[in-house]
């Protein structure tokens, strides 16, 4: 393994000036980053531990009934989170759909929306696209586990539950940087050309990290959730995912997992439909066809589409029925 030197800063200034050294990677929980490190994937010289950080562990209710949650917060605690359960249910079911006990208690929320891609092809140290080599490797070979939107250059998927979620419920994210600066993006935004990123998988450029993320109020209540199709029955990444949420004031967003490089937001047209309300099975059908019709699935992965409506006229009819 990479021999390391380990540093844990004790304020944000502290923390983004060592990111934003040559060979700096930031640690969490470290449940991905250390398995990178030892796949060689990443070869990081330094490693930041924001743990530490002043409210880095935090979850704040605010008074308007919105929740901030600071970026080292671990995943269990996203799980078990009172006003996260009553309130953004759709976020704390991702949150409890996470790996296993011992990993939703050590990984973060920072970590887990920066991890890496779970390609066979990527984590097996091989050429494809995101290791320098021509083309996705998957796209000809084993892809039964890839992405059905998109194309590429590479096909993977994104493996974060709660990102799918946290997308479904409007959450942005707060970027840290050097000399104070910071940025306030939409989780679209934070993923944004991820399957065009050779370097990873987010827009956070050198010397930046994620300090916090904040779910409006205007999310909070009304009918939402969050349902996973695995392979196994539990401690799997998702084959197909949705986060599905009609707010108080009777928006309705629908928020696909496992079918892209990032969270894949339904076209919002159809979630317009589903919001009116009054639909037949019928035209609950014709929707969820609708949603899927620019997917281009792989030669293994046609299943997903099926997955995929599934999960969407399951949504339609539970939202649609749902009161606002």
């Amino acid at each position: 393994m990479t021999s390391f030197r380990y540093l844990a800063p004790a304020t944000r200034a502290d923390a983004t000036a060592a990111l934003a050294a040559p060979g700096a990677a930031p640690l969490g929980g470290g449940t991905d980053l250390l398995v990178t490190i030892k796949e060689r994937i990443a070869a990081p010289t330094e490693l930041v531990d924001l743990r530490r950080l002043p409210g880095a562990r935090d979850i704040t209710v605010r008074d308007d009934g919105g929740i901030r949650i600071g970026s080292a917060a671990r995943i269990a605690d996203l799980a078990a989170h009172p006003a996260i359960n009553v309130n953004f249910a759709a976020l704390a079911q991702a949150a409890a759909s996470v790996g296993t006990p011992a990993l939703r208690n050590m990984g973060t929320i920072g970590g887990n929306l920066g991890q890496r891609i779970r390609c066979w092809y990527f984590r097996r140290d091989l050429p494809c696209w995101k290791h320098g080599g021509a083309e996705c490797l998957a796209w000809k070979g084993e892809n039964q586990y890839h992405a059905i939107f998109g194309r590429g250059p590479c096909h993977a998927v994104h493996p974060s539950d709660p990102a799918i979620a946290l997308t479904a419920l409007e959450a942005t994210v707060e970027i840290a940087g050097a000399n104070g600066a910071t940025r306030t993006i939409t989780m679209a935004e934070l993923y944004d050309g991820a399957a065009n990123n050779r370097d990873g998988e987010t827009t956070l450029a050198d010397g930046e990290m994620i300090a916090a993320i904040e779910l409006p109020a205007e999310s909070a209540g009304g009918t939402q959730y969050y349902e996973k199709v695995m392979q196994r029955g539990a401690w799997d990444f998702a084959l197909t995912s949705l986060a599905a949420v009609r707010r108080t004031d009777g928006n309705v967003r629908l928020v696909l997992g496992g079918v892209a490089a990032a969270p894949y937001r339904v076209n919002e047209s159809i979630e317009e439909d589903v919001a009116s309300g009054g639909l037949d099975g019928d035209s609950i059908d014709a929707l969820a066809e609708r949603a899927l019709y620019d997917a281009e699935p792989l030669s293994q992965n046609g299943y997903k589409v099926w997955q995929a409506a599934a999960l969407l006229r399951r949504a339609m009819t539970t939202l649609g029925t749902a009161r606002a």
